[in-house]
């Protein structure tokens, strides 16, 4: 008989996985692998912004079209481009922020492994 994951789901409901021996939990509730949960999130979100570029390359390539084919004027065209402009500066800002957290993170649990080790004669 295969057994159920003991973990709790978010809205405190038994979780409906079901896990082989010899594993206890499901991936999602393993206390073993929540750094590796962590490290996927943390890609998960770093994958975001690209979404939001691919609408924003979308809205340039419209853009064009509609100033080459004459539909919209080229001051209210540049004033677009430039509004995308900023949104893609503001992505990027963003992006450097997350990696400059992440590496502070990673900084900050070296120094404590370190911490932890005798000191080298």
């Amino acid at each position: 008989m295969m057994a159920r994951c003991p973990g709790t789901t978010r809205d405190g409901m038994r979780c409906t996985a079901i896990v082989k021996p010899p594993q206890t939990y499901c991936y999602q509730h393993d206390p073993a692998r929540s750094e590796e949960r962590r490290r996927n999130a943390s890609r998960a979100a770093r994958s975001k912004p690209s979404r939001e570029i691919s609408g924003l390359k979308a809205q340039l390539v419209n853009l064009t079209k509609d100033v080459l084919a004459g539909d919209l004027e080229t001051g209210r065209a540049a004033v677009a481009n430039q509004l995308i402009n900023t949104r893609l500066r503001a992505i990027e800002v963003e992006r450097k922020n997350r990696e400059a957290e992440e590496l502070e993170e990673r900084l900050e649990a070296l120094e404590r492994v370190l911490k932890g080790r005798p000191k080298a004669l």
